[in-house]
């Protein structure tokens, strides 16, 4: 499919993502309701469908406003409380959107962050809200570390060429942290550069590949002997199971500066 895929900054660090086809739109996450609205109007777009990963306000603030505005359909996730959501959606469903050229995205069920959020999969393209950042993952607010190195290794499973359309402009940060973890991965240290020139240019770093963060993000590396170690470490003992590395790594990373 031919979609132009767009990140519209909300917020301190947001991202609404905008799926456009000619004139029909599909907007996912809009906490916010006024920077979907002007880029809306700025290129003439009609609003055909709201997609909603979990029930943040910074994800889920501005959908029934702009549901109300344009009479269109509000997807999300079954197992939390969004009034906003027309269509309650989980793992093995189908969200379909007719109007955008009969694009359809499969659900993920990935828990974790918190605890009903579900992934968009479809078109080479996953909106994954705040469960998989680019070289980084979402806090457990609502889960525990099993569930979501289980989502997680969901996602790693999807498409190398897979773009990672996440809600946070987080990816310098993730990436000083990744590097303390594994300080001789070159690829790291690399994308840092990378990253470094796009945001000196004032573009985002977004969307990644699920290539790339098989490489760069040590969430999704726990299996890995150098992750493994650096777990190891900073827990004062070993650590080996891959679901054990996960829990002392985001442990590390939540008190990490």
């Amino acid at each position: 499919m031919d979609f132009e895929l767009t990140a519209i900054p909300a917020f301190r660090d947001n991202y609404i993502w905008l799926l456009s086809q000619g004139r029909a739109a599909v907007v996912v996450d809009p906490g916010d309701a006024t920077p979907v609205r002007d880029a809306l109007s700025r290129r003439q777009l009609r609003l055909e469908a709201i997609l909603i990963t979990h029930h943040h306000s910074d994800h889920a603030g501005g959908a029934a406003e702009l549901a109300a505005e344009h009479h269109c359909p509000v997807y999300g996730p079954a197992n939390e409380q969004i009034p906003a959501v027309t269509h309650p959606l989980r793992e093995g469903a189908e969200c379909l959107v007719p109007a955008l050229g009969a694009a359809h995205f499969d659900i993920l069920d990935i828990p974790g962050h918190t605890a009903g959020h579900i992934a968009y999969c479809g078109h080479n393209i996953v909106f994954c809200g705040d469960t998989l950042f680019s070289a980084g993952c979402g806090r457990l607010f609502e889960g525990t570390a099993a569930q979501m190195a289980a989502s997680l290794g969901k996602l790693a499973s999807l498409d190398e060429q897979t773009q990672v359309c996440c809600g946070h402009e987080y990816t310098q940060a993730n990436l000083r942290f990744a590097a303390a973890v594994e300080p001789g991965n070159p690829r790291i240290l690399a994308y840092a550069e990378e990253v470094k020139a796009l945001r000196e240019a004032g573009k985002p770093t977004l969307p990644s590949r699920i290539g790339l963060e098989r490489q760069v993000n040590p969430f999704l590396r726990c299996g890995e002997p150098t992750v493994a170690a650096a777990a190891s470490r900073r827990a004062a003992g070993p650590v080996a199971d891959p679901v054990e590395v996960f829990a002392v790594i985001r442990s590390w990373k939540d008190n990490f500066t």
